[in-house]
């Protein structure tokens, strides 16, 4: 131990001695093991963390086996199955201890055009008590609570919203909210460490099932979740699960759809999963990014690590006299080894407690920028012991990868030879063998990583100036909710009319359009048709008058819709060159007319079509243009007091129009945002993609330029005599220059050559994250190589020039 503890001293004492070559190291360690664990730290919070709640290994998903597959309607990503579903499930939960259902929405507090929206939970009564959550304040909610009216007459809400909305205030009985224009009782607080079961969200209040809901047999609006009992697991559970499905999707099967429709939902069988991690949008969206990216950071702290094993071969270089005199006098080639493996195993340490440090302030600079303005992203990022675990691995690794090799070169040098070659400089290839390989291993992973950020960069920069087909900029996004105004069905569509006409005559507003499904920002509506003998589906969307205008949708065959398309007059519709394609054979589709097929609360409907449009881009401006039909809001044949509006306006009309629609109708709830800004907000994974891995690759590439300098100035040190020899026979400058710089030149083929096939093959793995592109894409890699060619140049120029200005006389007499 004491041996132990001296060899650390003295490795602290080499480490004073050269503040410069220390700091080089620890920053370089800490920024590499940083990154590392910032992005780990990410995945850890995102799929690995379980969730904050008594034994999470218990709780286990219930859901449809390989996805509903687009069948009826759902409002949410984490809803799997119907109401229906969870009555039946209740009363069939052999293998579970307990079981729950929760629904995601939102909901507005306060009144009229002063509300603000909230995230909402409904849960089961079963919900808390399942879950084994308790209550911070008041109590939580029980089966018993459940009630079969939608109103919302008791709440419970999230810890954070107490603190921030209600002060953090005791609670009384006179403590209520207004939800939706109810006035509903808080009864409870959840404790501070509950979220809610989806990772990456929170919630702010949440309330009870109804019972209303459950005749929308054909809603996808619910999540189900139980506790497997003890002996029992997914498998067993599945199996049971399964065997019981043909009963319960018989006894669930919703009204409405044709028998053929009806006879898939029979198919359909339960699965049971693990679900101890939550639920969570950020799995999908981003697990491959995050993977992607923690190797990334992992290939840029291989090249910090190459880098700082040169200099400590540089270093392990020069002491080799000081080795080799303490060799002579007795030391063991062991402890010499143990004292440098110390000295670069302090190192490590030293830059892993700072890069820790350092992760921190990056774990939560990436899930700010997971955030957009209509989604913040909470994640706790705290450093648990998986994150520990893996931050001592990596420094650990890092320790071996730059501190082994100048060890060994150290412990295995011959005394006497050392010290002879302490007056002999002009040196050999061999020794530079080392150097030389990571140089190469610098050059061909930076080419790598160079490809791979700009490949990420052009096919982020192609979905911004993509033409979607649609008018993106000057446009505003309303929603308008009139519940509140308690109008009956009949007059929706006057209201709204109205409403447009109200927004219309806003100064600076030019067009404006409602719609049913908003494009561009991941909303879908489909409906099965036939148009003749074929069978096929369509995209949907139901519009006002001026919906092309507004959008700037030029109409390339017959006409638009007018104000003489009412609810009573023929049904009309206008649809695109895909719908043409697939369905029409690409003829003349004017006056031929299509069916829809029959649908809860949609009846099959013949529509006649009157116009064509370009193909435009839908849900997602990545995917491929679907068949779209447009029909006449006037003739939606499910209204509800809600409308989404299109405003065309070269000026910022949001505050005049909010302004105008409280002076007239108070009691309408408003939501406006930039139309052009959400769908850059759903380009959020391919901005972190372009800006992570385009910082890494120009650090990657600063890094090989730095390693290659580095090796090469060491080279003309080390054959200094050499060079002098050769400049006193007659060698001129330009001859020494050009030595210094094919020796370069050999390096950076070599690297260029290995890193080309390994960008190439690497390039398939990434294909799938890419928009508009090829993984092979020549601008790309020949841009790379040019870059990295450039800086090696620039590199080597420098150390070639102080080669070429040697004296002899200096170089013979040096030692």
């Amino acid at each position: 131990m004491t041996g132990r503890f001296q060899s650390l001293r003295y490795a602290l004492r080499q480490l004073q001695l050269n503040p410069i070559f220390t700091l080089v190291m620890i920053v370089s360690l800490a920024l590499g093991i940083g990154a590392n664990t910032a992005i780990f730290q990410l995945l850890d919070a995102v799929r690995l963390r379980s969730l904050p709640i008594h034994d999470p290994k218990e709780l286990a998903e219930i859901k449809i086996v390989g996805g509903y597959r687009g069948f009826g309607v759902t409002n949410s990503q984490y809803a799997q199955l119907t109401r229906p579903i969870w009555k039946e499930i209740k009363q069939h939960h052999e293998p579970f201890s307990g079981v729950f259902a929760w629904s995601t929405q939102g909901q507005n507090i306060g009144k009229g055009s002063e509300s603000h929206p909230v995230q909402a939970l409904e849960v089961s009564g079963e919900f808390f008590p399942v879950l084994g959550i308790l209550p911070w304040r008041g109590r939580l909610f029980v089966p018993e609570d459940e009630q079969s009216s939608c109103t919302i007459s008791q709440v419970v809400v999230s810890y954070p919203y107490w603190q921030s909305q209600m002060g953090g205030r005791e609670l009384g009985a006179n403590e209520t909210l207004l939800i939706e224009g109810h006035l509903a009782q808080v009864i409870g607080v959840t404790p501070p460490g509950f979220f809610g079961l989806a990772v990456g969200q929170s919630f702010d209040i949440a309330f009870p099932f109804c019972h209303e809901k459950e005749g929308h047999r054909e809603m996808f609006d619910v999540t189900i979740m139980g506790r497997l009992r003890p002996g029992w697991t997914a498998e067993r559970a599945s199996a049971q699960l399964g065997a019981l499905s043909s009963g319960i999707f018989e006894a669930t099967a919703p009204t409405g759809y044709s028998a053929q429709t009806i006879q898939r939902f029979k198919q359909f069988r339960l699965g049971v999963y693990p679900a101890s991690a939550g639920v969570s949008d950020l799995r999908t969206d981003y697990d491959s990014s995050l993977w992607l990216l923690l190797i990334i950071t992992g290939l840029v702290l291989l090249i910090a690590c190459a880098n700082l094993a040169n200099l400590m071969l540089a270093r392990a270089s020069a002491r080799e006299r000081e080795f080799a005199v303490r060799l002579a006098l007795g030391a063991s080639r062991t402890h010499l080894l143990g004292q440098s493996l110390a000295e670069s195993c302090l190192l490590a340490v030293i830059g892993t407690t700072l890069g820790i440090g350092l992760a921190q302030v990056l774990s939560r600079v990436l899930v700010w920028a997971l955030s957009t303005g209509n989604n913040t992203v909470i994640l706790s990022t705290e450093t648990d012991w998986r994150v520990l675990f893996f931050a001592a691995s990596v420094a650990l690794l890092t320790c071996i990868v730059f501190g082994l090799a100048p060890a060994l070169r150290s412990m295995s040098a011959h005394p006497l030879g050392a010290i002879q070659s302490s007056r002999n400089m002009t040196g050999s290839r061999h020794r530079f063998s080392m150097q030389r390989l990571m140089v190469i291993m610098q050059i061909s992973v930076s080419l790598v990583l160079l490809v791979g950020a700009l490949l990420f960069i052009r096919s982020f920069n192609r979905l911004l100036t993509i033409d979607t087909g649609i008018r993106e900029r000057g446009i505003t996004l309303a929603f308008l909710g009139f519940a509140e105004s308690h109008l009956p069905p009949a007059s929706f569509e006057e209201f709204k009319r109205e409403l447009l006409e109200e927004v219309r005559s806003v100064p600076g507003v030019q067009s404006a359009a409602t719609t049913t499904n908003v494009p561009l920002l991941g909303g879908s509506w489909t409906h099965g048709i036939h148009i003749g003998s074929t069978e096929g589906w369509s995209k949907f969307a139901w519009v006002s008058p001026d919906y092309f205008t507004t959008m700037g949708i030029p109409l390339q065959m017959g006409r638009g819709f007018n104000q003489n398309d009412t609810a009573t007059s023929p049904r009309v519709a206008v649809v695109n060159q895909a719908f043409i394609r697939r369905w029409v054979g690409g003829s003349n589709p004017i006056g031929q007319t299509l069916r829809t097929g029959e649908e809860p609360g949609y009846p099959s409907t013949v529509y006649q079509i009157v116009g064509v449009i370009p193909d435009t881009k839908y849900n997602d401006i990545r995917g491929v243009t679907p068949p779209m039909t447009f029909a006449p809001a006037s003739q939606f044949p499910a209204g509800g007091p809600w409308t989404a509006m299109m405003i065309y306006s070269e000026t910022s009309p949001e505050a005049a129009i909010k302004r105008k629609i409280a002076q007239n109708h108070p009691e309408i709830v408003t939501d406006f945002s930039d139309f052009q800004q959400d769908i850059r907000d759903g380009l959020v994974r391919e901005k972190l993609l372009a800006l992570l891995s385009g910082f890494f690759g120009i650090l990657a590439a600063l890094l090989a330029m730095v390693g290659l300098y580095g090796v090469i100035a060491y080279i003309v040190a080390r054959r200094r005599q050499e060079i002098g020899i050769r400049v006193a026979l007659g060698a001129n400058r330009g001859q020494v220059v050009a030595m210094i710089m094919r020796e370069s030149l050999r390096l950076l083929l070599i690297g260029l050559g290995v890193g080309t096939v390994l960008a190439l093959v690497a390039g398939r793995g990434i294909e799938s994250l890419l928009f508009g592109l090829k993984p092979h894409d020549p601008l790309v890699l020949f841009g790379s190589i040019g870059l990295l060619a450039v800086i090696a140049a620039l590199a080597s120029f420098l150390p070639a020039k102080r080669a070429a200005r040697i004296d002899p006389m200096v170089a013979l007499r040096y030692e």
